[in-house]
């Protein structure tokens, strides 16, 4: 009996919970991406900090248009490298939108 209600109570809690859907791009951006620019786009890893980059949230990334990100992404900008080649275009839209994501 003891064991059935450890498991009734386990499937309640677990049904319980939200189900947190990864959005398209999250994944190629967590793995492209979030090591230098952090997990919220706010630049504040070791890396993004020594490249003194600015967050997604910042004025100039939030008014740049889709175009720019993507291009920027694609060919890269300053110091960061470009994912041409490494990325498929529609990877890169992708990890735009979770950028849009992100600023919100």
């Amino acid at each position: 009996m003891m064991k059935f209600r450890s498991a009734a109570t386990a499937l309640f809690l677990a049904a319980s919970l939200p189900v947190l859907a990864q959005q398209p791009g999250q994944t190629t951006y967590a793995a492209k991406c979030a090591m230098c620019h952090g997990a919220d786009g706010t630049g504040s890893t070791p890396v993004g900090k020594g490249m003194k980059l600015r967050s997604f949230k910042s004025p100039e990334d939030v008014k740049a248009t889709d175009a720019e990100l993507f291009k920027d992404t694609k060919d890269g900008i300053g110091r960061m490298q470009g994912y041409a080649g490494k990325l498929t275009d529609a990877q890169i839209q992708e990890v735009v939108a979770y950028i849009r994501a992100l600023q919100k």
